[in-house]
């Protein structure tokens, strides 16, 4: 089994521009990180070229996928020695990993290059995290996901201490209807409040108590639900974003709660299914990156099922200016 950790780097940085639509739309994601794996691949393979032109014996270290080894958490500054030719050569291991976590990097990250350009003071930084329909609702790997998702954010943003908002986007949930008191009501049916408080309980709470976030929030949650939630968790969210372009206003009702219990409403235009199994595969198969092998030929690279597991959304917005800095996804995914 391996672990994949995909990531596309800071979007706000350069690139092609990303082309939004209206409603719930998962095209900023989808385009960053195809830009992200066609960069890299173009980076690296000019540094096994001019590994080749100076004499360097390029390895595949045992392997048949041509995973490079010698790098700590996709760190790009080893050695040209250790340089790999094959399908995954703009990829990195893990060299931190535990025994048995055969953890690989999508494309490498050169962390030295990671960060922010003023003091943490300077930024309001939000991050989001969105548990995928194609993992189960189990508690103790959702809290495992949280707090690995939340570590590859703190270093990418230069090894910050902590956020200013983090919004959890459970499956199941959104706000559709014909009117808003319809995608209110249908709304309060939605997700599992079970499985949704223990998770917040046993994973967002905690990261709350240790300090690195300050704020909490949550993602389409209506009236009902959210009132539900309040009543049965010890730190309330202090944030609901709601998606609404597809549909109406915000509920009387669902205003009303928030007023009386300090909740802040927010717009967002983000898919609940940000990332799914199939648009994951298509990414990364022959005809996109070319990370996972023909499944026809079973040749040219990784063989599995390929499960999506997190994805997580951070933005660093620097305070007096109201200007974007960095901004950025990672995603996770298991291959077995």
């Amino acid at each position: 089994m391996a672990k994949l950790i995909l990531s596309t780097g800071n979007i706000v940085s350069g690139g092609p521009s990303i082309v939004r639509k209206p409603g719930a739309s998962n095209l900023e994601l989808i385009n960053s990180l195809k830009v992200s794996f066609q960069d890299a691949q173009l980076d690296y393979v000019d540094e096994i070229a001019n590994a080749n032109v100076n004499g360097t014996t390029t390895t595949t270290n045992g392997t048949s996928n041509g995973v490079h080894e010698a790098t700590t958490n996709g760190d790009s500054s080893s050695s040209s020695s250790s340089l790999v030719t094959g399908p995954l050569y703009w990829t990195a291991r893990d060299q931190q990993k535990k025994e048995n976590d055969n953890t690989i990097f999508v494309p490498r990250i050169d962390w030295a290059t990671a960060g922010l350009s003023e003091e943490r003071s300077q930024y309001d930084i939000t991050v989001k995290i969105f548990f995928l329909p194609t993992t189960t609702p189990d508690v103790p790997r959702r809290a495992a996901y949280t707090q690995e998702a939340m570590e590859l954010v703190l270093k990418e943003l230069g090894g910050i201490p902590d956020v200013d908002l983090l919004v959890v986007s459970f499956p199941g949930m959104s706000f559709d209807g014909d009117c808003e008191w319809e995608a209110d009501k249908l709304n309060a049916a939605q997700g599992d409040d079970e499985s949704e408080i223990a998770t917040w309980q046993a994973a967002v709470e905690e990261l709350h108590r240790q300090g690195r976030v300050k704020r909490l929030g949550i993602s389409e949650f209506g009236t009902e639900k959210l009132a539900r939630f309040i009543k049965r968790v010890a730190i309330p969210p202090a944030v609901d974003q709601i998606n609404i372009k597809n549909c109406c206003n915000v509920p009387p009702p669902l205003a009303k709660l928030a007023r009386e219990q300090n909740v802040e409403l927010l717009v967002h235009s983000d898919c609940t299914d940000i990332l799914p199994e199939g648009t994951l595969r298509e990414l990364l198969g022959p005809q996109g990156a070319g990370l996972l092998a023909d499944p026809a030929t079973g040749s040219g690279g990784l063989s599995g099922n390929l499960t999506p597991q997190w994805v997580i959304k951070y933005t660093a917005v620097v305070k007096n200016r109201g200007v974007i800095e960095n901004k950025g996804y990672f995603a996770g995914a298991e291959l077995n």
